[in-house]
């Protein structure tokens, strides 16, 4: 990446000036500068605001200070005082302190910040906010900087695609949840609320926001627990909202676990789809017999995983599989990801291993395609478990070294028929008569 991703996490701990002094990682932000250090900038800011009488305000000073001591040079920390610059907490939807939002890749939709209130919870949503960035920007995905950005609390739909559609929460009660929830073999994620409470009332957008874009993929429900007390009661909800998981296949009581993450329609989003991804299955590693292959495991994927292994005679079958085993155990890792994952032996796809420099690093061979850009990165490390994470891992952050596919995406590909899993088998020598064969003439005429 050109430019490089900065977490500034914001505090609003009590008067800046007194708090944080010159020698403190903390930065002060003021109306004056406010726009121009997070909104127009291409960084990732954590914005937290605070009053100077606020006593959590002041519990949270020591915490902050040290979060933004760990996170110097990679993460940015800094302060505003909500009594001296008054008008950004009603422009970001401030009711009370400290309240902690997150300006990601897009300015234009803040997020809630409700982690633990420790250097180390601040210090990890910070590198999972750059992280997600860095992943959003490697996949295509623009970001909206600049203007000013509206709403906060669970106003709009945090982040979410699609705007919310309450539709799209499916209404539980006592009568159906066992045969919705408990008889379904699909994910689910059940909110247990109360009519009057504030914070459901506040979520109500997001959960809707989140349901209509997860739709056909993950089921969002909702319960009044106050109303439906037997189900309430089975999965122990003492408090509002309530979020259980239910996760795919069946479903027993125990199966329930409690929801971890954000309340926003982007955390719900983000949590529901790791959690998806987690039963997946292993991607296959599909050998290269045709054109379709290419096509559906790179052109139609963010980054595609081509890999040479060795000839079969020179590993055979247990020797090949091993190799296989390898790919497809890396390939579960990165499952999340979408990825494809392609292999070809040596002499069966000549176009494009040259397209992809292939030629002077012998066998096996590995190369990280991005179809989209017609650019590659080849593995100089060892074609082991370790080297190829470690060589994935870099593509991943945009670290690794590119080059441009030689004569283009996508190469020629030509029809091969697949590996039957068997060894190899060398090709039997033609056997040459010799009956006919006159030595003794032979003789005579070399003596001549």
């Amino acid at each position: 990446m050109e430019r490089g991703i900065a977490v500034l996490l914001v505090a609003c701990i009590g008067v800046a000036s007194a708090m944080y002094g010159p020698k403190s990682d903390v930065v002060t932000l003021t109306d004056a500068n406010f726009n121009d250090k997070v909104v127009g900038s291409d960084d990732v800011w954590m914005v937290e605001f605070y009053a100077p009488w606020c006593g959590h305000c002041k519990a949270l000073e020591p915490e902050w200070d040290k979060a933004a001591t760990a996170l110097k040079g990679v993460v940015k920390v800094g302060a505003i005082d909500c009594d001296t610059h008054k008008s950004l907490p009603g422009q970001y939807g401030v009711r009370g302190f400290p309240t902690i939002k997150i300006f990601g890749l897009n300015k234009k939709s803040p997020q809630d910040y409700q982690g633990a209130r420790t250097a180390q919870g601040i210090v990890d949503e910070a590198m999972k906010t750059a992280k997600k960035v860095v992943s959003d920007r490697l996949s295509g995905k623009g970001g909206s900087s600049g203007g000013s950005s509206g709403g906060g609390g669970g106003g709009g739909n945090g982040g979410g695609k699609k705007p919310g559609n309450k539709a799209d929460v499916v209404e539980l009660t006592d009568a159906n949840f066992e045969e919705l929830v408990l008889n379904s073999k699909e994910h689910w994620l059940v909110e247990f609320f109360a009519p009057w409470c504030g914070h459901c009332q506040r979520l109500a957008p997001e959960w809707a926001s989140a349901a209509t874009e997860l739709k056909g993929k993950f089921n969002l429900g909702a319960l009044d627990a106050t109303e439906h007390t037997v189900m309430a009661g089975r999965y122990g909800v003492r408090g509002y909202p309530t979020i259980k998981y239910f996760p795919n296949g069946p479903k027993t009581q125990s199966s329930a676990e409690d929801y971890n993450g954000g309340r926003t329609a982007a955390d719900i989003i983000s949590w529901a789809s790791d959690k998806a991804a987690e039963s997946m299955p292993a991607p296959e590693v599909m050998e290269i017999i045709d054109e379709s292959v290419i096509k559906e495991q790179c052109d139609e994927r963010p980054l595609c995983v081509v890999s040479v292994l060795p000839d079969i005679l020179d590993t055979g079958a247990e020797g090949r599989n091993k190799y296989l085993d390898m790919l497809k155990d890396i390939g579960d890792q990165y499952k999340k990801k979408s990825w494809g994952w392609v292999w070809t032996a040596p002499g069966f796809q000549n176009a494009l291993e040259e397209s992809l420099g292939m030629g002077g690093f012998g066998y096996p061979a590995m190369a990280v395609v991005n179809s989209r850009k017609g650019k590659f990165s080849i593995l100089k490390g060892s074609f082991s478990s370790d080297g190829i994470r470690e060589h994935l891992r870099a593509v991943g952050v945009g670290r690794g070294s590119t080059e441009p596919v030689r004569g283009g995406w996508p190469p020629k590909v030509v029809k091969a028929e697949p590996w039957d899993g068997k060894d190899g088998q060398l090709p039997e020598e033609e056997d040459i008569d010799l009956s006919d064969f006159d030595m003794d003439e032979d003789e005579g005429k070399d003596e001549l």
